[in-house]
């Protein structure tokens, strides 16, 4: 019993020792903390409600508020740190050490990111576009910092890494999409009768836009046959279903008035064009 209590009584003399020694730097210690919070909380907040002022991005305001926030709370620390008099050179030493291996291992990640930002300062697409971009095609419905996200007219989500989009040849139809058929039309009917006919069937339709305005004429001819192009608009997130509709529309109209469309013309084989 005896050594139990001089064990406690040398652990709160120590204790003593510590309050008296460190009390002031502790203290000092927490009130830096607490203020390194409050600082970059109000400068994180500060920075997102002036960059959307500005009309900057959501996503890369979010990003500029936490690093602000990042480094701030970062200075504090180092800042408390030095009340009990350590050193944080090696501190800052190892984090340069873990900051290269990680950047090594989360090499990908970071060029998504950067690809990100990219995208958020050069704007080639935005939410609502449609775009074809390493072999998919989809409607842009979100873009984020690491990834852009697409959804298909089959309503299948997929998830383009920043990088892609960005080192990619992309094509970028916005809101809309061509529209292209040729048809075949027996050279014994007026090819003015069969555009007005396609031109009125297109104005019925309410989806197909006006600016571009659909074009309608005479592509090329074949043996026997007038080859008729036919190029319109309409929302690249029904694209399949605008033009069946629109070849169904224009089958029945042309067909209604006794025009016949012609199957395209075979060459002789071993012959060319």
């Amino acid at each position: 019993m005896e050594q139990e209590a001089a064990y406690i009584g040398e652990a709160y003399n120590s204790l003593i020792n510590f309050g008296v020694d460190y009390g002031m730097q502790v203290i000092g210690a927490i009130l830096i903390l607490i203020v390194g919070a409050v600082v970059a909380n109000w400068v994180s907040k500060s920075a997102v409600k002036y960059l959307e002022r500005k009309d900057i991005d959501i996503t890369f305001s979010h990003f500029i508020a936490n690093a602000l926030k990042a480094m701030i709370l970062f200075c504090f620390v180092i800042i408390a740190l030095g009340k009990f008099g350590i050193s944080v050179t090696p501190f800052i030493a190892a984090i340069g050490a873990i900051g290269l291996g990680a950047g090594f291992a989360v090499q990908g990640l970071l060029s998504n990111y950067a690809a990100g930002l990219a995208i958020i300062f050069t704007r080639p697409f935005k939410i609502g576009d449609t775009i074809v971009v390493y072999g998919y095609t989809g409607q842009i419905v979100d873009i984020k910092l690491a990834a852009t996200l697409l959804i298909t007219e089959d309503k299948v989500l997929i998830t383009i890494p920043n990088r892609y989009a960005v080192g990619e040849v992309l094509q970028n139809t916005f809101e809309y999409k061509m529209v292209e058929t040729l048809l075949h039309v027996d050279q014994q009917h007026s090819p003015e009768q069969v555009v007005a006919l396609i031109n009125q069937c297109l104005s019925d339709n309410g989806n197909i836009i006006d600016d571009p305005q659909a074009q309608v004429g005479i592509e090329a001819f074949e043996e026997g046959n007038i080859c008729i192009g036919i190029r319109c608009w309409v929302p690249t997130k029904s694209y399949y279903q605008e033009k069946f509709t629109i070849n169904m529309a224009v089958y029945n109209t042309l067909r209604a008035h006794g025009i016949h469309i012609a199957a395209p013309k075979r060459l002789p084989e071993g012959t060319s064009e």
